[in-house]
């Protein structure tokens, strides 16, 4: 009986990864156990970093509202205090927003929960 060695899967499986590594530098494009190495490598890259990305933004948007805050009288914290102590339901992603964008806008609400 012959051997069975499942040609068309293990091909559709190599052709995925080398289809991943494209663009990648020297071997790691057309070399497959090397691209699948680098391929596993950036999913792995990539998985965290999405999570450190959120990260990221939301240090941002704190830096952003509290530099906004204390150029009208207060601080993040105390301003963030001030904000669910008033039942205002904005997250720092809007905050941070106005007060890049809207500085008139972000004034009003920190005289109102003031």
């Amino acid at each position: 009986m012959p051997r069975s060695v499942n040609s068309v899967a293990s091909r559709n499986r190599r052709r995925k990864i080398l289809k991943a590594a494209k663009g990648y530098f020297g071997a790691r494009s057309n070399v497959y156990t090397v691209a699948k190495n680098a391929v596993e490598k950036g999913m792995q890259y990539a998985y965290r970093d999405r999570r450190n990305k959120k990260r990221a933004f939301r240090r941002l948007w704190i830096a952003r509202i509290n530099a906004a805050a204390r150029l009208n009288g207060t601080t993040y914290s105390r301003l963030m205090h001030k904000l669910s102590q008033n039942d205002v339901a904005l997250n720092r992603k809007v905050l941070a927003d106005l007060a890049m964008n809207h500085p008139d806008a972000f004034k009003a609400i920190v005289s109102s929960v003031n």
